[in-house]
């Protein structure tokens, strides 16, 4: 068992930035890929970012190419999502999960094994 601690969201005016972290706890697994998913009031949850355990390979939804950054500091067992030049459509509530089973980034959400509760970003126009 997994367990995943999204934190760093909140209130932002577009053109601002936050850092959402994500740590893990439990049974302490390694190789791991870490994705970031988003999910806005009635719609779908979907693909952010993805990173791997070596941090090596990263993977971004088109949509935050080049405004968002995903990072892993694994001594901390901790993935960070840097998100910068917001916008009101990034509102959303954040989620981290991590995938077990697969060294492939994914942006399936089936793919991955354990969520955290989520975090919430607001971005204001």
């Amino acid at each position: 068992q997994v367990q995943l601690v999204e934190s760093g969201g909140g209130l932002v005016q577009a053109g601002g930035s936050l850092r959402l972290s994500c740590a893990a706890s439990g049974r302490t697994y390694s190789g791991y890929a870490t994705g970031w998913f988003r999910q806005a009031p009635g719609k779908e949850r979907a693909f952010v970012a993805a990173i791997s355990w070596s941090g090596g390979s990263t993977y971004y939804a088109d949509s935050v190419k080049g405004r968002f950054t995903i990072s892993r500091d694994n001594a901390k067992n901790t993935v960070y999502l840097q998100m910068n030049s917001l916008k009101p459509e990034d509102t959303a509530v954040y989620y981290c999960a991590v995938d077990l089973r697969s060294t492939v980034l994914a942006g399936n959400p089936a793919k991955y094994d354990y969520w955290g509760q989520g975090t919430q970003v607001t971005v204001s126009s």
